[in-house]
């Protein structure tokens, strides 16, 4: 008998010992990492989808703290006029000896000097950037590996897109700041020679900048008081495209009321401008991309958005962090090599099944000079109603590269 409640009590003990340590994340279960990978991002203010991003490779992962394989620091909000500290949240990742792995997205102007002193101290260390705000010309110099959203291909997409839709007329929104970009001022030039190139008429309409006096809302207010306008200017087989990511949500809003066409949003995610625009609440489906599509695809169709309205199925921010790490890791672990680029897509399809993916080295258009380590990337385009579009697939005629 005594033996027998021995027994008990040892099972007992072993029980809530187990259970102890499995609350603690399950570290005394799990090998230790060979190797750590760091990820830094803005905040959740700044930029939530890259932010999630992170939280989703330490959920995958396991945090460094209780023995997982992800290190995340964030990048103060303040970025350009805290930059200092910017570059040393970035390069302080180098610190950990065991960190072989650095991404940072989005890449804020600092990255690359933060790449610099990282590899002063540790060669070995591969440095991806996302989405990098510095000139590709810089950031390539030090930087492993960049990615950009691939917005000179999409110049012609988005509007080869819209003539699939029905659409007969393309007006680009947007105001002067922007057009002082180098790679938006590209892309019109490209939207308006495809329009040309497939019949179409093209329009170019100036919004208030919401950097101006007006604020963002007098910006988003002019959209809504001008949308109906344009419908009844330009006719309902019309596609909009705003080069502001606030003005997408007024547009969208009113375009599922007035008719016309939106085939993604300037920076495109189901998060862009849908939820606001269409009332939905996400809160539950937060991280779970194929049911924040379900949802809001749902919406959409049901406000008579079928066929005219869409976007990307996956978070280009939130599929970049997690892409480029998971590159990285495969890179370490002898699975991947760097520059190849069945590995960058292998490493995207994990995190974004069912969405391609497609891209081109960046070609710098003043010097003729390819850059083979900064990758510009573009999803399938989702239209809610309808589906994929086979974008990627789409032969972009070489000329419209070559469009300064």
């Amino acid at each position: 008998m005594c033996n027998f409640h021995a027994f008990k009590r040892f099972f007992l003990y072993a029980f809530i010992a187990a259970f102890v340590l499995s609350s603690l994340g399950g570290v005394a279960n799990a090998a230790e990492p060979d190797f750590h990978i760091g990820v830094a991002t803005l905040t959740v203010s700044q930029a939530e989808d890259t932010y999630r991003g992170a939280e989703h490779l330490i959920k995958l992962y396991g945090d460094v703290s209780k023995g997982g394989m992800i290190r995340h620091v964030t990048m103060p909000d303040s970025f350009m006029s805290e930059m200092e500290t910017t570059i040393t949240q970035i390069a302080g990742l180098a610190d950990d000896p065991k960190v072989k792995v650095i991404v940072v997205d989005d890449a804020v102007p600092g990255t690359a000097e933060a790449f610099r002193r990282i590899k002063e101290k540790r060669s070995d260390i591969l440095c991806f950037a996302g989405q990098p705000q510095e000139d590709p010309g810089v950031i390539s110099s030090i930087a492993d590996f960049a990615v950009l959203a691939d917005d000179i291909t999409r110049g012609y997409l988005i509007v080869h897109t819209a003539k699939e839709l029905g659409a007969k007329t393309f007006v680009h929104v947007s105001f002067p700041r922007h057009m002082g970009y180098e790679t938006l001022a590209r892309r019109r030039a490209i939207m308006e020679q495809t329009c040309k190139d497939l019949g179409m008429t093209f329009v170019f309409e100036t919004a208030p900048d919401p950097t101006s006096d007006v604020g963002l809302p007098g910006a988003q207010q002019f959209i809504l008081e001008q949308v109906p306008n344009w419908i009844q200017k330009y006719g309902k087989d019309t596609a909009f495209h705003c080069t502001n990511d606030g003005q997408t949500e007024p547009l969208l809003k009113q375009l599922a009321v007035y008719g016309g066409i939106c085939v993604e949003p300037d920076l495109p995610s189901p998060l862009m401008g849908y939820p606001g625009a269409f009332g939905i609440d996400l809160s539950n489906e937060s991280g779970d991309w194929p049911a924040i599509m379900k949802k809001v695809e749902e919406t959409v169709v049901k406000a008579g958005g079928s066929g005219r309205l869409g976007t990307w199925a996956y978070s280009y921010g939130w599929s970049t962090t997690c892409a480029l790490a998971e590159y990285g890791k495969n890179i370490v672990e002898g699975k991947a090599k760097l520059g190849n680029m069945s590995d960058l897509w292998a490493a995207y399809d994990k995190f974004t099944p069912g969405a391609k993916w497609n891209g081109n080295v960046y070609k710098d258009v003043s010097t003729g000079s390819t850059m083979r380590n900064v990758l510009m990337v573009y999803q399938d385009t989702y239209i809610f109603g309808k589906g994929y579009m086979g974008t990627p697939d789409i032969k972009v005629p070489e000329k419209y590269s070559l469009i300064k």
